[in-house]
């Protein structure tokens, strides 16, 4: 953070230091969700689809704290990641050769994704909210958190396609992202499509609770976010340096 210290004052200044804390509160909301990641029972091993009405009531039933705990966690802190992804939304702004159209359709993508997310802890909260109503209900509640908590991936996709096409058209001698941050984008974008398969599929890799769609969505996304951070950071560093409010 010494760059706080080291960023004169002047308008130009003030979007840096913006920046910087934005870009750093990444980390800190990272370890509060995975905190709550790590809290809730249902995702180690992840809950199968095809448990039984009586199965998925009892698991509400006997872990109602902890599934209480980290999903009003995950509704409290979840959106406070916003502020990173607006550095990338930012640090697009400034590619040369396009206009913002990429920036701003990013923007509205990520929003859309935060608040699919946000709703996947409302229905949980649900679920949990009377653990002795009809397990029948408590299934219907469950399959909705999970399908909705998995499924909807376009929103998601169109945020690494539209980060990879603002990296191809800045044709600028500088780019503000090196290339193969594009390409990166988009292979994790692949890696995100299996995921809509858990609207439809009750077992195997394509479940909610498969290999494709539980782990390899979320360990692709979590790995993006640690290496955007410190592509992010160079980006800034190097604005600063551009702008000439180093001291």
């Amino acid at each position: 953070m010494q760059i706080l210290e080291e960023v004169q004052d002047s308008p130009k200044a003030g979007n840096i230091k913006a920046q910087w804390v934005s870009l750093w509160t990444g980390p800190a909301v990272g370890l509060v969700l995975l905190t709550a990641l790590v809290s809730f029972p249902g995702f180690w091993p992840p809950m199968s689809p095809l448990l039984s009405p009586d199965q998925v009531a009892a698991f509400y039933a006997e872990n109602t704290a902890w599934i209480r705990f980290s999903q009003v966690t995950f509704n409290l802190c979840g959106i406070m990641v916003l502020p990173f992804f607006m550095v990338i939304v930012v640090q697009m702004k400034r590619m040369r050769t396009q206009s913002h159209v990429f920036a701003y359709c990013y923007l509205t993508a990520v929003v859309s994704g935060a608040t699919i997310f946000a709703l996947s802890n409302i229905f949980f909260l649900v679920a949990a909210f009377r653990p002795d109503r009809s397990p029948e209900l408590i299934q219907v509640l469950n399959d909705l958190a999970w399908i909705v908590f998995i499924a909807p991936i376009g929103m998601v996709l169109a945020q690494f396609i539209l980060l990879a096409l603002a990296v191809y058209f800045d044709a600028g001698p500088e780019p503000v992202f090196p290339r193969w941050v594009g390409h990166y984008s988009l292979a994790t974008g692949l890696a995100m499509i299996p995921s809509a398969g858990a609207a439809v599929f009750q077992s195997g890799p394509l479940a909610w609770d498969g290999l494709l769609t539980f782990w390899l969505r979320n360990a692709a996304f979590a790995a993006f976010v640690v290496v955007m951070f410190f592509v992010l950071r160079r980006a800034v560093l190097r604005q600063a340096e551009t702008d000439g409010v180093l001291r």
